[in-house]
């Protein structure tokens, strides 16, 4: 071979495989079941399919070139601890803050406690030094802003990477107070005038994270947050800034969840809906600036070492989706506030993402990926509609005081509780897999009870499960099941592991057993096990010969009998033993276990 001449390696050993190759693998794997079992919807109505034909996608307009900001959270109440925690993320990676104040939509329970906490949380750190400062700012902001203001003073503030947040429609949606958007657009631009004026570049936040986290589809965030700054780009534009001017005043904030390639292609597409907005402005579109958070919504308080993976591949999606900065809660927020163990960990997850997998380095890698690129289409299509729908109301200020926005996110979020309750939107370590025996973390302060919300409130899909867990553990002595296993261990193991499975996710602990030879046998071992309810564990085989005994055996011995698997022709006949319930897959879980735990 020439030395100018390459190859790629084994390129010429393997045909090229054919969809019509692929489809007839999957026909024999789904053993007759349609294809169409295979495709997925999401809870915008849109399909997801198993397989897309490579795209013609180009790279769409980025974050600027390099990685993204690694923005660590200042959420500490006390300035002055805020500030050592802050220090110690700048020392050790991070090269941003996201400086979060309580009562601000990413506060979650803490934050910085007033405007005065400002000035000892920043002592020490160098603004001018390439940091990218991200303010998360409380419905009432003066004060903050006032507070932001003497902060930066001495610094070139036309040099500094800084976004403050100002945000009065996402204050508006949090709280459920009703705005009056001609006066408070009026507000806004004045004081975005004022702030320019001094020097201040992204002043304005159009903030999809609020709607994400009360249970919003990505369509739904996206049409928030588009609806969002179109209103604060009027309302900049009436208040005599010119929309050149005012489109760089304004930031746009996402937050990215364990739904890889859906969060992927959400921020892709809003990168493409705000160049629609622009160019419907006569605007030659530019780059907007997006910051992603790591979802609120998919955080949980059990086994809190699995929101370690969940934020790494919202990490990873929305890194690959364009965002200029990120923020991860740390894995113990929903406990409390985070320590250092847990902020470092968070900080990490963005470092080894950087550093090792350099993910940064090429601008919208998942240009020309047929699934990706149909997903971004979608979010596109979709989103647009929707916030037409939201024009159509008045505007965004409108249709939240109208209750067309929370009424629509409202279904949405109906909609995946639900899912969740039956484990179709499973949460390893909260919903599936449960770990009854977890250690406990650490956190600087408990995290303190909710408080009632007028607005959209903040959700987290595992609440309802891990309600379930603190009832269970209210008992003198923790509920128990016994897993009534019969016949042979092949016959009874995927069952038994199921059911413990099911009962643990509701803090009842499964009792196992290496499995009995006869009903008799069974019932004896329930008696034994001091335990109150009892789940039947075996094949079909053994349920069609032995079952309806089994279920008789042990009603006697005096359990509630529960039922592991779908009943089919024996649904009557094992309800006339005593069944009390059948657990299976696609159950309501939550239900289940709720009454089980009435009776545990």
């Amino acid at each position: 071979m020439a030395a100018t001449e390459t190859a790629t390696p084994f390129a010429d050993v393997f045909a090229t495989a054919t969809e019509e190759q692929w489809r007839q693998k999957v026909e024999t794997a789904l053993k007759g079941a349609p294809l169409a079992k295979l495709i997925s919807k999401t809870y915008d109505g849109f399909d997801i399919q198993p397989l897309y034909a490579r795209a013609s996608g180009k790279p769409r307009a980025f974050r600027s070139a390099g990685d993204w900001a690694v923005t660590a959270r200042v959420d500490h109440p006390e300035g002055a601890e805020a500030n050592k925690l802050a220090l110690t993320d700048l020392e050790n990676g991070a090269n941003g803050l996201h400086i979060v104040f309580a009562g601000s939509a990413s506060a979650h329970g803490f934050g910085l406690k007033d405007a005065a906490a400002l000035a000892p949380a920043l002592e020490n750190v160098q603004l001018d030094a390439g940091l990218r400062l991200v303010f998360d700012l409380p419905g009432d902001s003066d004060a903050c802003v006032a507070a932001v203001e003497a902060a930066v003073a001495g610094y070139d503030v036309k040099k500094l990477d800084l976004s403050l947040g100002l945000d009065p429609l996402g204050a508006a949606a949090l709280s459920g107070a009703t705005l009056d958007w001609a006066k408070a657009g009026a507000a806004l631009a004045a004081k975005t005038k004022a702030l320019s004026d001094k020097g201040f570049g992204g002043i304005v936040a159009a903030d999809g994270r609020i709607a994400h986290a009360a249970g919003a589809s990505p369509a739904q965030e996206l049409a928030f947050a588009l609806a969002a700054g179109v209103a604060y780009l009027r309302a900049l534009e009436a208040g005599g800034i010119p929309l050149e001017q005012a489109r760089e005043k304004i930031d746009f904030r996402l937050a990215a969840d364990a739904d890889e390639f859906l969060t992927l292609a959400k921020f892709r597409a809003l990168r493409r809906l705000w160049a629609h907005v622009e160019q419907a402005c006569g605007l030659t579109p530019r780059p907007i600036r997006v910051h992603g958070e790591t979802a609120w919504r998919m955080m949980t308080r059990r086994d809190p070492w699995v929101n370690l993976l969940r934020a790494t591949v919202a990490v990873f999606s929305a890194g690959l989706g364009g965002a200029d900065s990120i923020s991860v809660l740390p894995f113990t927020q929903a406990i409390g506030l985070p320590d250092a163990f847990a902020r470092r960990i968070a900080r990490n997850t963005q470092l080894v993402l950087l550093e090792e997998s350099n993910l940064g380095k090429v601008a919208d890698p998942a240009a020309g990926s047929g699934g990706v690129e149909a997903l971004t289409d979608s979010l596109v299509e979709r989103g647009y509609a929707l916030f037409q729908d939201i024009e159509k109301a008045g505007g965004l200020a409108k249709a939240l005081a109208s209750g067309l926005i929370g009424g629509e996110i409202a279904k949405v979020a109906a909609e995946r509780a639900k899912a969740a309750a039956r484990r179709k939107e499973p949460l390893t370590g909260a919903s599936e897999f449960p770990d009854i025996n977890e250690k406990p973390v650490t956190v600087l302060t408990p995290a303190p009870a909710a408080a009632p919300a007028k607005g959209l409130a903040p959700q987290r899909v595992a609440a309802p499960f891990e309600a379930l867990r603190d009832k269970a553990e209210t008992f003198a002595a923790r509920p128990k099941v016994f897993l009534a296993n019969l016949g042979p261990i092949a016959a009874f193991t995927a069952r038994a592991t199921f059911a413990k499975n099911f009962f643990e996710a509701g803090g009842v602990q499964a009792l196992s057993n290496d499995g009995f030879a006869d009903p008799a046998a069974l019932a004896a071992g329930f008696k034994a096990s001091g335990a109150k309810l009892a789940v039947l564990c075996s094949s079909d085989a053994l349920y069609a010969e032995h079952g309806v005994a089994a279920v008789k055996a042990l009603k006697a011995a005096g359990a509630i009998v529960y039922f592991a698997g779908r009943p089919g022709e024996l649904e009557a006949a094992l309800r006339e033993a005593g069944v009390a319930d059948f657990v299976f897959v696609g159950s309501d879980v939550l239900a289940q276990l709720t009454a089980a735990l009435e009776v545990a």
